[in-house]
């Protein structure tokens, strides 16, 4: 019994230390999500992308239409149309699809390029005012995931008020 005295005395004088190091720690939490909803830049990015793809959105939108309009023709025409035009009304809304589909998706895949460098801008100008309130505020730690992070230690209005000033 003695022995185990003498571990938790040791343990106590060693964790001591440590405890009054970590009551001097001051933490922060960052809400990335928020940010990206939220702040001024994020919303203006959004809007410059839908800017720079509503003429293709448009087309797309057009395509679409001619297709369905097509296809109502030769469903409700299928019958009196002499065979080599209905063939050729099959054709062209065939080639019609393979169109649309072919640049749907690569509206898809230029717009998700577009969306991750607009991302990875943000992020970084993100960063750059988390990393300048940590120094300014003395934080020793700033984390951006938690399972749980209370609102006495959360910063993300400070950030996103300090994106929207810049």
């Amino acid at each position: 019994m003695a022995n185990f005295s003498r571990l938790m005395v040791v343990c106590f004088m060693l964790g001591t230390p440590a405890l009054a190091a970590a009551a001097d720690t001051k933490v922060g939490f960052v809400n990335r999500e928020r940010i990206l909803r939220e702040a001024a830049p994020a919303k203006r990015a959004q809007v410059k992308l839908e800017k720079e793809f509503a003429n293709r959105q448009t087309e797309l939108n057009k395509m679409e239409k001619q297709g369905r309009d097509l296809e109502g023709t030769l469903q409700k025409e299928a019958v009196t149309l002499p065979e080599a035009d209905r063939v050729a009304k099959e054709r062209q809304l065939a080639q019609l699809t393979r169109d649309f589909q072919r640049m749907q998706r690569e509206f898809r895949e230029d717009l998700s390029l577009r969306q991750s460098e607009e991302l990875a801008s943000l992020q970084e100008r993100a960063n750059k005012v988390i990393n300048e309130i940590a120094e300014k505020e003395k934080f020793d730690l700033i984390l951006h995931e938690a399972t749980f992070a209370s609102p006495r230690i959360d910063i993300t209005d400070k950030v996103i008020k300090a994106l929207a000033d810049k």
